[in-house]
C-alpha cells in the first residue's frame, strides 16, 4: 500500500470506511490485555524461583568474612553481594554500596539527600532559589516523577540514536549553576532502547560543569539485559571515564536485580567515587543500620558469581526475544510503507519506543483502551506527562502471554491507521 499521504480524500474515506468496521470487531471481542508497564511474566519469574531452595533453617547465613547475616551490621552490603553486582556493572566492589530492593528509592534518596543536606558540603539544593534537571526524552517517567515531585525544574534534551543530545547538554551543563544533575538510562534506554555510543560517554565524562554539585544519574537498569547472543551493545563505563577525565566525582550509578530475580525482593545498589560514598554513608548510618543482608547472600548463592547470572539472563532473553520480534514483525507488516508511524528496534531493555503523526499519540492510547488495551499513558515518557508533540508511544512486550501482545499490537497498528487517516483527512 502506498503512503497514506499520497492518497487522495476518497482514497482516505474508504480506507477509513474499512478500519472502522475492524475496528468494532476488536470491540467485539470484549479484550482486557495490559501492556503498560514492562513488568516481568510469570514465566521470567518462575526463572528465579531456585532462589528460595538455597537457603533454608539448616543453613550456615555466615559469609566469607564471618558476618552473621542473621544480625545488625554491614551497612554497605557483604562483601560477596558487592563483589556480584560491582562484576555486574563492571566497576571495583569497593566502590558500591547494596541496597534493599530498589534502585528507584536509591535515586529519591540521592535526591532528597542532595535537597536536604546538600551534595559534598555544597549549599543544600532546598535553600537555593532555582535547581533544573537534564531531562533526556523521550526518558523514563520515573525518573521526572522524582525531579517533579521536588519542585526541581526539568529541561528536555532530545535523544538522538546515540544518547541525549550533547551539545545541548554541554551548553546548560557548562553555563548554567543551577542544572545540578542529567537522568541517563545508558543502555537499551528507556523506552526508545537506544544505547549511548563511545563518544556520548566521553563527552559526558569531559564536562566542565558550573555547578560543583552537578552529578550525572546513571541508571544502569538494562545493563544485561540483551535480548541476543550475537548483537549485544556496548557502553563505555562510565566512572573510569569520569576519573580518567579528572572528574572522579560527577557521576552516581545505580542498578538492581529488579529484572534479574524478583522485582519486589531484589537487591540494589549505588556505585560512585569514595569521596561520594563517604557523603553518602553519613546519611545512611543514621538511616539504617544496614538493609537485608539474608537476601543479598540468598542472591550470591543462588548465582555464585557473574557467570551464573549471565546464563541466567540468556534464559530471559529466551522469553523476551519472541515477544519483541511478534512486534516489530507486526508493526513491519501492518505499518511499513505508509509513513505514519516509526519505531525501534532494540537489541536489549524492555520497551520499543513508536512515534507516531504529530497530535496523534492520546488519540491512539485512547482508542486502544476503548477496544480493551492499556498501554502506558502517551506523555508518560516526557517531564509533566507533556510530549510537545504528542506522538511518542512506549510499547511494553513483556507482560503479557505471547498470544495476547500480538493481538494487543494488532489492534495498536489498526488504532495508528485509524488515528492518522482521521488526521490526515482533518488537514485536508
Amino acid at each position: 500500500m502506498k503512503p497514506y499521504s499520497e492518497m487522495t480524500k476518497e482514497e482516505l474515506l474508504e480506507l477509513k470506511r474499512d478500519l472502522s468496521d475492524q475496528y468494532r470487531e476488536f470491540q467485539g471481542k470484549n479484550l482486557t490485555l495490559d501492556m503498560s508497564r514492562g513488568k516481568p511474566s510469570a514465566e521470567q519469574l518462575d526463572l528465579s524461583m531456585g532462589m528460595m531452595d538455597v537457603l533454608s533453617s539448616d543453613s550456615d547465613l555466615t559469609c566469607e568474612d564471618g558476618t552473621d547475616c542473621r544480625n545488625y551490621g554491614g551497612l554497605d552490603g557483604i562483601s560477596e553481594a558487592k563483589e556480584l553486582l560491582a562484576d555486574m556493572i563492571e566497576v571495583p566492589a569497593d566502590n558500591i554500596i547494596i541496597y534493599g530492593n530498589s534502585s528507584l528509592n536509591v535515586m529519591y534518596d540521592t535526591i532528597s539527600r542532595s535537597m536536604t543536606h546538600g551534595v559534598m558540603g555544597n549549599t543544600p539544593w532546598c535553600k537555593l532559589d532555582k535547581v533544573k534537571f537534564l531531562c533526556p526524552v523521550p526518558g523514563y517517567d520515573r525518573h521526572f516523577s522524582i525531579t517533579e515531585y521536588f519542585g526541581i525544574e526539568m529541561i528536555n534534551i532530545p535523544m538522538t540514536a546515540d544518547g541525549p543530545d550533547m551539545d545541548l547538554v554541554e551548553k546548560y551543563v557548562t553555563t548554567d549553576p543551577t542544572v545540578k544533575g542529567i537522568w541517563c538510562v545508558p543502555k537499551y534506554s528507556n523506552p526508545t532502547g537506544n544505547s549511548y555510543s563511545d563518544q556520548t560517554v566521553r563527552r559526558l565524562a569531559r564536562m566542565h560543569p558550573a555547578a560543583p554539585d552537578f552529578r550525572i544519574y546513571w541508571d544502569n537498569a538494562y545493563g544485561i539485559h540483551h535480548l541476543y547472543d550475537d548483537e549485544q551493545d556496548h557502553v563505555l563505563e562510565i566512572l573510569a571515564e569520569c576519573k580518567k577525565a579528572g572528574n572522579p566525582d560527577m557521576v552516581y550509578k545505580f542498578s538492581s536485580t529488579s529484572k534479574i530475580t524478583f522485582p519486589g525482593s531484589g537487591i540494589a545498589a549505588i556505585a560512585t567515587s569514595h569521596n561520594n560514598l563517604d557523603d553518602i554513608k553519613k546519611q545512611l548510618k543514621i538511616q539504617t543500620i544496614g538493609h537485608d543482608k539474608v537476601n543479598q547472600l540468598r542472591h550470591v548463592r543462588f548465582f555464585k558469581d557473574i557467570h551464573g547470572m549471565v546464563e541466567h539472563m540468556r534464559k530471559h532473553a529466551n522469553i523476551l526475544r519472541p515477544k519483541f520480534e511478534a512486534v516489530e514483525n507486526i508493526l513491519d507488516r501492518e505499518l511499513g510503507g505508509l509513513e505514519i508511524g516509526t519505531w525501534t528496534k532494540p537489541h536489549g531493555g524492555y520497551f520499543i519506543s513508536f512515534d507516531s503523526l504529530n497530535g496523534c499519540a492520546k488519540e491512539i492510547v485512547a482508542k486502544c483502551k476503548k477496544a480493551g488495551v492499556v498501554m502506558t499513558g502517551a506523555g508518560a515518557t516526557y517531564p509533566y506527562g507533556k510530549d510537545p508533540e504528542d506522538r511518542n508511544i512506549r510499547i511494553a512486550p513483556s507482560y503479557p502471554p505471547l498470544q495476547d501482545l500480538i493481538t494487543a499490537t494488532e489492534l495498536f497498528a489498526l488504532c495508528v491507521k485509524l488515528v492518522s487517516v482521521n488526521k490526515l483527512l482533518e488537514e485536508m
